[in-house]
């Protein structure tokens, strides 16, 4: 016997005995407390197990499957579920479903066959005393199942999820109500059904909340994506360190979050904590946007829109020249030619090697600079002048790297782009702390970084990993244009003198190197040469 209802009227407490009153009492208590629990529950596996698992308790089942409509139009099995078998598949349990999705409509008909796919096409909750007889529904998968294992499939309850939109998004089955005084299996009553339906409408609700929330996110991070590949196209050189620097700053944040003594021993992430660092990594050079390509990709002192070394290149071929007419002129000796020829050769190839850039430029290169751009050439219109132009000495002399005073406010302006972009956003309360994660990775301990000059004490435990995370990346960073990426011993060295001087959170660097979180990280993205041997006891101001 079977029998097919729409959404039905609440039950009256009074037309049932004080037993089944009191049962019925109980249940609804349950009910409630359930609705609480599945709109808290983050995870989608963890949620359909709870409604499944609920759905089971409320209604005394045996057995249960929860099916989710997918976009193809089939039933897909997502949990199943019985209970006097110990068959537990689907969900957080890793063990997969062996069966093929529900078709919801054949050759472009509706289904009605399969009792699972009329529920979810009509919208109607089946109600069955017993398979083996029941009419109108194909049970030939349940009864060859039932051969199969030895069990007696009998009373069916079969429950659309309907989301605001009375949609179906998936279907709740129930199989085998037992008896709870006897255990005998006996049909689900209409109190069971009514409270099934109940259930299967607030899951409907929390799932489709859950979907849309997991949609959201998606769709926010497909933005960051977005703005990182923005950057990554404009310098292929720092493209990868948008993602790495949030990978690193994971690993160093899971690292203190295991560590149980010392100073950071109360330091704990929730799964919420850890998305929020997350995007905040994601994003913390989203203001790189504003950076001018020439600037982020300066490979040498003198590159602009191409490298002007190539023009006093030039200018020392022409001062060749002119040795060679006062020669012809006889104004120069052999020797004296040789000698010419020899000393602008030798500065030619030191103004090459200076525009290259590197740790350190002594006084002596710079004043060597300054000697060369006192000698005199005629430009292209007869004009006399110094052969290097103010702007070319003042590159040519930068002490480290290749960049200017000047161009290193441009770049470092980055990071005020990025926090004023942050802190426009309307963040939801658990991502509010983004914009001070991200926006502190080039603050100090001391106080003396930038843009704020924040203190240790001013900073959280997140803004000073990412710190750690930012510099170390740029160390080993393989993909410059300016500098070959540094071995973990040389890295390690750079940012343990880096702790001396109260610039990066000594503690944090404790457990970096204590927990080898620098180890895990070379492993994922460093070169093989990179990754040589660290002697821990040698890294300044480490301690073990």
């Amino acid at each position: 016997m079977s029998t097919m209802t729409d959404s039905t009227v609440g039950l009256r407490l009074s037309d049932l005995a004080p037993s089944a009153e009191e049962d019925l009492v109980q249940r609804l208590e349950q009910l409630n407390t359930i609705g609480v629990s599945l709109s808290g529950e983050t995870d989608i596996n963890r949620l359909l197990e709870t409604i499944l698992t609920a759905a089971k308790s409320i209604t005394r089942a045996d057995g249960g499957t929860l099916y989710r409509v997918t976009e193809d139009k089939t039933l897909r099995f997502e949990i199943l579920r019985t209970s006097s078998l110990k068959n537990y598949l689907g969900g957080t349990t890793g063990n997969p479903i062996p069966f093929y999705p529900v078709p919801l409509y054949k050759d472009g008909k509706p289904n009605h066959n399969n009792v699972s796919a009329y529920v979810a096409i009509t919208g109607k909750t089946v109600n069955i005393a017993d398979a083996y007889t029941a009419d109108g529904f194909d049970f030939s998968g349940t009864r060859a199942f039932d051969s199969k294992t030895g069990y007696r499939s009998k009373s069916f309850l079969t429950v659309p999820m309907r989301n605001h939109q009375n949609e179906s998004i998936g279907v709740l089955q129930l199989i085998n109500a037992q008896d709870p005084r006897t255990g005998e299996i006996v049909p689900f009553s209409p109190s069971d059904q009514r409270l099934a339906e109940s259930l299967a409408s607030q899951a409907a609700i929390a799932l489709t909340n859950r979907m849309l929330i997991n949609q959201l996110e998606e769709l926010f991070e497909s933005f960051i994506t977005l703005i990182n590949t923005a950057i990554d196209e404009k310098s292929p050189y720092t493209g990868g360190h948008c993602q790495r620097v949030p990978m690193l700053t994971m690993l160093l944040a899971e690292a203190v979050n295991e560590t149980r003594g010392g100073p950071l021993a109360d330091f704990h992430m929730s799964d919420k904590d850890r998305y929020e660092l997350k995007i905040a990594g994601l994003l913390h050079d989203c203001g790189k946007v504003t950076t001018p390509v020439h600037v982020v990709d300066k490979a040498t002192k003198l590159e602009t829109i191409f490298d002007r070394i190539q023009l006093i290149d030039t200018r020392f071929e022409v001062l060749k020249r002119d040795a060679e007419i006062e020669h012809l002129k006889n104004r120069l000796t052999d020797r004296q030619l040789r000698d010419r020829m020899r000393l602008l050769e030798e500065d030619r190839r030191f103004l090459q090697m200076s525009n290259v850039g590197g740790e350190r430029m002594s006084d002596e290169h710079v004043e060597h600079v300054k000697r060369i751009a006192k000698y005199r050439w005629r430009d292209v219109s007869g004009h006399e002048a110094d052969f290097l132009t103010e702007d070319e000495v003042r590159n040519l002399t930068i002490r480290a790297g290749t960049l200017t005073d000047d161009e290193r406010k441009v770049i470092n302006h980055h990071i005020i782009a990025t926090i004023k972009m942050l802190e426009a956003l309307p963040w939801p309360k658990h991502l509010t702390n983004v914009p001070e994660y991200a926006g502190g990775h080039h603050e100090r301990m001391d106080g003396k970084g930038y843009p704020r000059g924040l203190t240790r004490e001013q900073m959280s435990v997140q803004a000073r990993c990412m710190g750690i995370a930012d510099i170390f990346e740029a160390l080993t960073a393989k993909d410059r244009p300016y500098k070959k990426g540094k071995t973990l011993s040389e890295s390690l060295e750079i940012l343990g003198r880096m702790k001396l001087n109260h610039h990066i959170d000594p503690d944090l660097f404790d457990i970096f190197v204590r927990r080898k979180v620098y180890r895990r990280y070379a492993e994922m993205f460093l070169d093989p040469e990179q990754i040589d041997t660290v002697d821990e006891s040698r890294i300044p101001g480490y301690q073990p």
